[in-house]
Protein backbone atom coordinates (compact mmCIF):
# COMPACT_ATOMS: atom_id res chain seq x y z
CA UNK A 1 0.00 0.00 0.00
CA UNK A 2 1.43 3.67 -0.90
CA UNK A 3 2.23 5.28 1.77
CA UNK A 4 0.04 8.61 1.96
CA UNK A 5 2.20 11.74 1.55
CA UNK A 6 1.45 14.19 4.09
CA UNK A 7 -1.01 17.78 3.42
CA UNK A 8 0.09 21.03 4.82
CA UNK A 9 -2.56 22.92 5.66
CA UNK A 10 -2.92 26.77 5.39
CA UNK A 11 -5.21 29.28 7.49
CA UNK A 12 -5.42 33.15 5.98
CA UNK A 13 -8.71 33.97 8.29
CA UNK A 14 -9.81 31.43 11.41
CA UNK A 15 -8.88 31.28 14.89
CA UNK A 16 -4.70 31.21 14.78
CA UNK A 17 -3.89 31.74 11.18
CA UNK A 18 -0.66 29.93 10.33
CA UNK A 19 0.77 26.90 8.93
CA UNK A 20 -0.97 23.36 10.12
CA UNK A 21 0.27 19.91 9.44
CA UNK A 22 -2.85 17.54 9.88
CA UNK A 23 -6.13 18.28 9.04
CA UNK A 24 -7.84 18.36 13.31
CA UNK A 25 -4.93 21.03 13.69
CA UNK A 26 -6.70 23.10 11.03
CA UNK A 27 -10.24 22.25 11.83
CA UNK A 28 -10.07 23.66 15.30
CA UNK A 29 -9.17 27.29 13.62
CA UNK A 30 -11.52 27.12 11.11
CA UNK A 31 -14.62 25.49 12.64
CA UNK A 32 -17.75 27.98 13.04
CA UNK A 33 -15.53 31.03 12.71
CA UNK A 34 -16.49 33.78 10.28
CA UNK A 35 -15.56 33.95 7.23
CA UNK A 36 -12.42 31.61 7.77
CA UNK A 37 -10.26 31.10 4.90
CA UNK A 38 -7.98 27.76 4.32
CA UNK A 39 -6.61 25.71 2.08
CA UNK A 40 -4.35 22.47 1.60
CA UNK A 41 -1.26 22.27 0.16
CA UNK A 42 1.18 19.26 -0.89
CA UNK A 43 4.72 21.00 -0.05
CA UNK A 44 5.62 22.83 2.99
CA UNK A 45 7.48 25.27 0.45
CA UNK A 46 3.87 25.54 -1.06
CA UNK A 47 2.07 26.60 1.51
CA UNK A 48 4.79 28.71 3.02
CA UNK A 49 4.07 31.01 -0.53
CA UNK A 50 0.62 30.56 -0.13
CA UNK A 51 0.86 31.80 3.60
CA UNK A 52 3.05 34.70 2.27
CA UNK A 53 0.59 35.86 -0.75
CA UNK A 54 -2.88 35.82 1.16
CA UNK A 55 -5.89 34.11 0.66
CA UNK A 56 -7.07 36.54 -2.05
CA UNK A 57 -4.65 35.23 -4.43
CA UNK A 58 -5.18 31.26 -3.82
CA UNK A 59 -8.91 31.28 -3.42
CA UNK A 60 -10.73 30.89 -6.44
CA UNK A 61 -14.52 30.84 -7.56
CA UNK A 62 -13.47 27.61 -8.93
CA UNK A 63 -12.69 26.20 -5.52
CA UNK A 64 -15.98 27.61 -3.71
CA UNK A 65 -17.59 24.83 -1.91
CA UNK A 66 -21.40 24.11 -2.50
CA UNK A 67 -22.24 25.82 0.78
CA UNK A 68 -20.18 28.94 -0.45
CA UNK A 69 -21.88 29.08 -3.96
CA UNK A 70 -25.20 28.70 -2.17
CA UNK A 71 -24.59 31.90 -0.18
CA UNK A 72 -23.42 33.82 -2.80
CA UNK A 73 -26.61 33.29 -4.89
CA UNK A 74 -28.89 33.80 -2.08
CA UNK A 75 -27.37 37.57 -1.73
CA UNK A 76 -27.84 38.40 -5.17
CA UNK A 77 -31.55 36.88 -4.88
CA UNK A 78 -31.98 38.90 -1.91
CA UNK A 79 -30.18 42.17 -2.09
CA UNK A 80 -27.59 41.68 0.53
CA UNK A 81 -24.50 40.01 1.17
CA UNK A 82 -24.62 37.12 3.47
CA UNK A 83 -20.62 36.75 3.63
CA UNK A 84 -21.49 39.28 6.32
CA UNK A 85 -22.25 40.00 10.12
CA UNK A 86 -25.56 41.39 11.49
CA UNK A 87 -25.37 43.47 14.58
CA UNK A 88 -28.41 44.78 16.51
CA UNK A 89 -29.53 45.73 20.19
CA UNK A 90 -32.32 45.97 21.96
CA UNK A 91 -33.53 47.86 25.15
CA UNK A 92 -36.48 47.67 27.97
CA UNK A 93 -37.57 51.03 28.27
CA UNK A 94 -35.39 54.52 27.20
CA UNK A 95 -33.36 53.76 29.63
CA UNK A 96 -33.68 50.50 30.27
CA UNK A 97 -31.93 46.82 30.41
CA UNK A 98 -29.73 46.21 27.24
CA UNK A 99 -28.09 44.14 25.63
CA UNK A 100 -26.59 43.49 22.14
CA UNK A 101 -25.65 41.05 19.57
CA UNK A 102 -23.74 40.11 16.16
CA UNK A 103 -24.92 37.12 13.79
CA UNK A 104 -22.76 35.81 10.96
CA UNK A 105 -25.65 35.90 8.23
CA UNK A 106 -24.00 33.10 6.21
CA UNK A 107 -24.19 30.54 9.00
CA UNK A 108 -27.28 31.85 10.67
CA UNK A 109 -25.24 31.47 13.57
CA UNK A 110 -24.89 34.40 16.68
CA UNK A 111 -20.95 35.31 17.17
CA UNK A 112 -20.96 37.84 20.41
CA UNK A 113 -24.01 38.43 22.71
CA UNK A 114 -22.68 40.81 25.68
CA UNK A 115 -25.06 42.49 28.31
CA UNK A 116 -27.72 42.71 29.78
CA UNK A 117 -26.55 45.58 31.73
CA UNK A 118 -29.50 47.61 34.00
CA UNK A 119 -29.35 51.04 32.72
CA UNK A 120 -28.53 51.58 28.79
CA UNK A 121 -30.54 52.83 25.25
CA UNK A 122 -31.05 51.19 22.42
CA UNK A 123 -28.67 53.80 20.82
CA UNK A 124 -26.02 52.52 22.67
CA UNK A 125 -26.03 49.11 22.29
CA UNK A 126 -26.40 49.55 18.83
CA UNK A 127 -22.96 51.64 18.49
CA UNK A 128 -21.27 49.14 20.76
CA UNK A 129 -22.27 46.44 18.58
CA UNK A 130 -20.99 47.82 15.77
CA UNK A 131 -17.53 48.81 17.32
CA UNK A 132 -17.43 45.29 18.34
CA UNK A 133 -18.41 43.96 15.06
CA UNK A 134 -15.62 45.92 13.73
CA UNK A 135 -12.85 45.20 16.60
CA UNK A 136 -13.53 41.41 15.65
CA UNK A 137 -13.41 41.26 11.77
CA UNK A 138 -10.45 43.69 12.13
CA UNK A 139 -8.70 40.47 14.84
CA UNK A 140 -9.14 38.16 12.57
CA UNK A 141 -8.53 39.73 9.34
CA UNK A 142 -11.85 38.87 7.89
CA UNK A 143 -13.37 40.37 4.89
CA UNK A 144 -16.81 40.36 5.92
CA UNK A 145 -18.96 43.36 5.72
CA UNK A 146 -21.10 44.64 8.33
CA UNK A 147 -24.82 45.68 8.91
CA UNK A 148 -26.91 47.63 11.43
CA UNK A 149 -30.38 48.76 11.05
CA UNK A 150 -29.36 51.92 12.66
CA UNK A 151 -28.90 55.42 11.42
CA UNK A 152 -27.59 57.13 14.35
CA UNK A 153 -25.38 54.12 15.36
CA UNK A 154 -23.77 54.33 11.67
CA UNK A 155 -23.14 57.77 11.74
CA UNK A 156 -22.06 58.03 15.96
CA UNK A 157 -19.42 55.43 15.00
CA UNK A 158 -18.16 57.45 11.43
CA UNK A 159 -17.92 60.33 14.35
CA UNK A 160 -16.40 58.66 16.53
CA UNK A 161 -18.53 59.60 19.04
CA UNK A 162 -21.71 57.80 21.30
CA UNK A 163 -23.61 60.63 21.28
CA UNK A 164 -26.09 59.69 23.73
CA UNK A 165 -27.70 61.99 26.21
CA UNK A 166 -27.86 58.85 29.26
CA UNK A 167 -26.31 60.81 32.42
CA UNK A 168 -23.88 59.11 34.08
CA UNK A 169 -24.88 57.39 37.43
CA UNK A 170 -24.42 54.32 39.83
CA UNK A 171 -26.05 51.81 37.16
CA UNK A 172 -24.96 52.69 33.88
CA UNK A 173 -21.32 53.37 35.17
CA UNK A 174 -20.11 50.04 33.33
CA UNK A 175 -21.76 50.15 30.38
CA UNK A 176 -20.32 53.85 30.34
CA UNK A 177 -17.03 52.87 30.97
CA UNK A 178 -17.22 50.53 28.31
CA UNK A 179 -18.56 53.11 25.67
CA UNK A 180 -15.07 54.94 26.53
CA UNK A 181 -13.34 51.78 25.56
CA UNK A 182 -15.31 51.98 22.52
CA UNK A 183 -14.25 55.61 21.64
CA UNK A 184 -11.00 54.84 21.96
CA UNK A 185 -10.72 52.15 19.85
CA UNK A 186 -12.35 53.91 16.75
CA UNK A 187 -9.67 56.79 17.68
CA UNK A 188 -6.71 54.64 17.77
CA UNK A 189 -7.90 52.20 15.24
CA UNK A 190 -8.02 51.78 11.53
CA UNK A 191 -10.56 49.44 9.62
CA UNK A 192 -11.15 48.54 6.29
CA UNK A 193 -14.91 46.78 6.79
CA UNK A 194 -17.64 48.69 4.87
CA UNK A 195 -20.50 49.28 7.25
CA UNK A 196 -23.99 49.45 5.45
CA UNK A 197 -27.36 49.92 6.84
CA UNK A 198 -29.71 47.21 6.70
CA UNK A 199 -32.82 47.91 4.48
CA UNK A 200 -35.44 46.58 6.75
CA UNK A 201 -38.87 47.55 4.13
CA UNK A 202 -36.98 45.45 1.76
CA UNK A 203 -35.64 42.80 3.64
CA UNK A 204 -37.37 42.30 7.25
CA UNK A 205 -36.01 42.09 10.27
CA UNK A 206 -31.87 42.42 10.32
CA UNK A 207 -30.75 38.49 11.15
CA UNK A 208 -29.62 39.95 14.73
CA UNK A 209 -32.76 41.33 15.72
CA UNK A 210 -33.93 39.83 19.00
CA UNK A 211 -37.61 39.67 18.23
CA UNK A 212 -38.93 41.06 20.64
CA UNK A 213 -41.16 44.04 19.35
Amino acid sequence: MAKKEPKFYVVWVGLKPGIYTNWNECKAQVENQIGARYKSYPTLAEAQQAYADGWEKHIHPSTRTIKQEADLKQAQTAGYETLAIAVDAACSGNPGKMEYRGVDIAHNHEIFRVGPFPEGTNNIGEFLAIVHGLSLLKQRNCPYILYSDSVNAISWVKQKKCKTKLQPNAKNAELLAIVARAEKWLENNTYTTEIRKWQTKVWGEIPADFGRK
